[in-house]
């Protein structure tokens, strides 16, 4: 623990006092809500520690700095550490985060439980709260201060709105903002800060001054400093006000001048980069004087200043920019050399990202590049919160730039872009002259990234050549050097299961995305964990588990909340799992909004199989909406990008089922089996689809034959009268297996064989179960509901929920009251088991990964299912029930 981020700023000694603020801070602290926020500089920090310093604070107030990149368990910790050192009184079982990566939401309870449970409210002060970036802080954040109650009252300080509900705030008048407009300085408020700093300036002077600053704290504090070194304080605002290049000219006159020669030296040479350590000083001085003359500027408030007490520093940017301009001129040549030498200093200490971006900017590309060829970091372009910084840095590297390392990087850019033909352009340059030995980097660098290159052109034959090339020579590199970069194998491992799973090779592709994800944990393979996981679970969802592919769908969402991935690295296959796994469960609110997820996620080029799988269920939903037409024109959208043939013929056939089930809704039958027939294919899938095409058009034979040609007779446990086919059962996904039942169940009813037919309907309930299918049963028309109605006895099989005993048919309630209408879906018995233990709707919709909508849709169908108009009777009659 970090104990400077417990501790209240120190109050500058020249302060402007704003009694006005500080009243509306102790006003604000009487709620639950008091938000701070404006630009950097604006004095929200230091207003609020001067609140604390005062004594106008409540005595309960504690201090937490929140830090960039904070992870959600680190940043709870930190939160309850303070609680800790504040004295505030909390029960032992509140407990302490275990990871990194978050908390449980009964920790949240415990907290919120034991704040509210306080003789006094604890008044919580979280300063620089913009920087928390993670989704699950700010969520774990309202969910405590909302159950809270009296316990609880938060004051932000913060750069930018919190992401937290303002809006509900506001409306019920819980909230207490100080804005930018209020903290901005008027005049009287640079007529008392320039008199703290001795300085007297006529009312011309002071309007002059704030109305070029327009009033900003830290920029009316920098000219109050340099006038202090002025001879003449009126001329100073004068020139200021007239344009920028002559406030740079007087800062530099009046600030770097002031300067003994070397410091001034040193202060032109260290602006060059973005934080300057005393080591680093001196290799840019050549000099070893880095360490005091950096204190002594730090401790004279020469816009020099300390970070968060360690041995690094920074300029101020602005005073930084002004060096730069002036390093420039006055010392033509000078910038990339220094560049060049900070380059080197850091990568020698190890700060690979940051010399990355020194290189580049002093045009040493092949040094840029060879940091990441030679130290095996070109996976970094790919994953880790440095990749877009370090993909920038190379942005500018000039077209053909010779050598090797250059060109893998090159190639490394365009693959990240997703330019397949750029990459190859680029690796051609890579490879070695005639007669000249492979470098061993170079080599593997280039396997790596075929392995990329595999997935991105469809290609997983060649992804599997490359990832074995990649494994082989990754067994040969020293063991410090593959530990330090874990990013490689994940990476190799994640694409290697996509390509395979674009190739519909399922098996595979489960097995290699497993151990993809068993790669990931070190930091830096963030991204690699949250692919390779939404990839296993779309696997599952096309291999009809969707038990399993609900649960890695689910990790995949929570790994990239938790490490607050930026919306560009989110490829959004986790939403569109979910999506295919509610419409399976026959939740279409809730597979819309996972749906809708997906597609502004997907980008403008999504993968093939990505495609495919968002148009099929955008197709289903359409149908259901009763727009089949809608359906139709989504699947077209998708087929010209689906050549029918080759690695993507299975999803051209995949499409090719969806379709004739959308020409089956309009009742076209012809069509139907028209685009079936089109497609070559010996998949279960293509049989059933046609089988159903079949009985449709009144070939009820036909239909029969096709489905006793199934590997394994899917359409039954051990067989059917067609005669049992070849290969195992476990070779048909268990969607597929279900509607090869129902359409043996209606064949058979069509030929009035109701014994036979309702041998098939129960045998598609059995297997229905084993992954809570449901929607299939509503696509196979009214048939299924007249016999389930007709005969309810199978339909109705205890609930694996309810221990209690079985579920009652409709119609069947023995305590006189109304019968239930009819059977509750598995996602509306899980709405109404979260709403027994006493949970809001935010809190069941957190839970269930849904919209607080979605849960008011399924609690007013539960309303009705149950003939209730209360949570609280609904609940009572599901355990009357045995629901519950």
């Amino acid at each position: 623990m970090l104990t400077a981020r417990f501790a209240v700023p120190p109050v500058p000694k020249l302060l402007v006092h704003r009694p006005d603020l500080l009243e509306r801070l102790t006003g604000g602290a009487r709620g639950p809500l008091t938000l701070v926020s404006g630009p950097a500089g604006s004095g929200k920090t230091v207003l609020a520690a001067q609140w604390i310093a005062q004594g106008l604070a409540p005595r309960s107030a504690v201090w937490l700095t929140v830090e960039p990149g904070d992870a959600p368990g680190a940043f709870w910790a930190y939160l309850l550490e303070s609680l800790h050192r504040g004295g505030v009184a909390l029960p032992d079982d509140v407990g302490r985060p275990t990871r990194a990566e978050g908390v449980s939401r009964s920790l949240l309870v415990r907290l919120a439980e034991g704040l509210a449970g306080t003789a006094r409210p604890t008044v919580l002060v979280l300063d620089q709260f913009d920087t928390a970036r993670a989704p699950a802080i700010t969520e774990g954040l309202e969910f405590v201060l909302r159950h809270a109650g009296e316990g609880l009252r938060t004051v932000l300080t913060s750069r930018t709105d919190s992401l937290l509900p303002l809006h509900r705030y506001r409306a019920a008048g819980e909230i207490t903002e100080i804005r930018h407009a209020d903290l901005r300085f008027t005049r009287e408020h640079a007529e008392a800060l320039l008199g703290e700093h001795r300085l007297t300036l006529s009312a011309e002077g002071v309007r002059l001054l704030v109305e070029r600053t327009e009033g900003w704290a830290a920029g009316v504090r920098l000219c109050a400093l340099a006038m202090q070194r002025s001879a003449d304080p009126e001329a100073f605002v004068r020139q200021f006000a007239a344009d920028r290049t002559t406030i740079a000219d007087y800062l530099l006159k009046e600030v770097l001048d002031a300067q003994p020669p070397l410091t001034r030296d040193l202060l032109l040479r260290t602006s060059v980069t973005d934080r300057v350590h005393p080591d680093l000083a001196d290799a840019l001085t050549g000099r070893d004087d880095g360490a005091p003359t950096l204190a002594g500027l730090a401790r004279d408030n020469a816009f020099v200043e300390e970070i968060d007490a360690s041995a690094w520093y920074r300029l101020h940017p602005l005073f930084a920019e002004v060096l730069r301009a002036h390093l420039r001129q006055r010392r033509p040549g000078l910038e990339p050399r220094l560049r060049a030498r900070a380059a080197r200093w850091l990568a020698g200490t190890g700060r690979l990202t940051e010399a990355v971006a020194q290189a580049a900017a002093a045009g040493d590309w092949p040094f840029a590049a060879s940091l990441l060829v030679d130290r095996l970091a070109i996976g970094r372009l790919f994953t880790g919160i440095e990749a877009d910084r370090l993909r920038r840095a190379f942005a500018d590297m000039p077209p053909g730039t010779p050598g090797a390392a250059p060109a893998l990087v090159a190639a490394a850019c365009r693959l990240a872009d997703r330019d397949l033909p750029g990459y190859e352009a680029e690796l051609a340059r890579a490879a070695p002259g005639p007669g000249a030995a492979p470098d061993p980097a170079v080599k593997l660098n280039r396997a790596f990234l075929a392995v990329l290159a595999g997935r991105l052109a469809g290609d997983a034959p060649a992804a599997e050549r490359a990832a074995a090339e990649t494994d082989r020579l990754l067994r040969g590199t020293p063991p410090p050097l593959l530990t330090a970069r874990p990013e490689l194998r994940a990476l190799v491992l994640a694409n290697l299961g996509a390509a395979e799973l674009g190739a519909g090779r399922l098996a595979r592709a489960e097995t290699v995305l497993a151990a993809a994800v068993e790669a990931c944990g070190a930091p830096g393979t963030e991204h690699p964990r949250c692919d390779a996981l939404g990839s296993l679970a779309l696997a599952e969802l096309l291999a009809g588990r969707l038990r399993r592919a609900a649960r890695h769908a689910g990790e995949a969402c929570t790994a990239a909340d938790g490490a607050a991935l930026p919306p560009q690295h989110r490829a959004g296959v986790d939403h569109l799992v979910l999506a295919g796994v509610e419409i399976a469960r026959d939740d279409l609110a809730a597979a819309r909004s996972h749906l809708d997820v997906a597609a502004d996620a997907a980008g403008p080029r999504p993968e093939p199989v990505v495609a495919v799988v968002a148009a099929v269920l955008g197709a289903r939903l359409a149908v259901a909406a009763g727009e089949a037409r809608a359906g139709l024109a989504t699947l077209h959208a998708v087929g010209p990008d689906v050549p029918p043939a080759g690695p993507t013929a299975w999803l051209a056939d995949e499409l090719a089922v969806a379709e004739s089930a959308v020409h089956l809704a309009l009742g076209d039958t012809a069509r139907a089996l028209a685009v079936l027939d089109a497609v070559a294919s010996e998949r279960p899938e293509h049989a059933v689809a046609r089988a159903g095409a079949l009985l449709a058009a009144g070939h009820t034979d036909r239909a029969t034959q096709a489905l006793a040609g199934l590997p394994g007779d899917a359409g039954g446990g051990g067989g059917g009268r067609g005669g049992a086919g070849v290969g195992t059962n476990a070779e048909v996904p268990v969607p597929v297996r279900v509607r090869a039942c129902l359409l043996r169940a209606e064949a058979a009813a069509s030929v009035h064989d109701p014994q036979e037919a309702r041998r098939w309907l129960d045998e598609a309930l059995r297997y229905a179960r084993s992954e809570d299918l449901r929607r299939v049963f509503v696509e196979s028309g009214p048939w299924v509901r007249r016999s389930l109605r007709d005969d309810p006895r199978p339909a109705r099989p205890r609930s694996r929920s309810s221990p209690r005993g079985p579920v009652r048919a409709p119609g069947s309630a023995a305590d006189g009251r109304p019968p239930v209408v009819e059977p509750l879906s598995e996602r509306e018995t899980e709405v109404l088991r979260k709403a027994a233990h006493m949970l809001s709707t935010e809190e069941i919709a957190a839970e269930l990964y849904v919209s607080a909508n979605t849960v008011k849709t399924h609690l007013k169908s539960i309303y009705r299912k149950l003939s209730v108009a209360r949570r609280s009777e609904a609940v009572h009659r599901a355990q009357d029930l045995g629901i519950l």
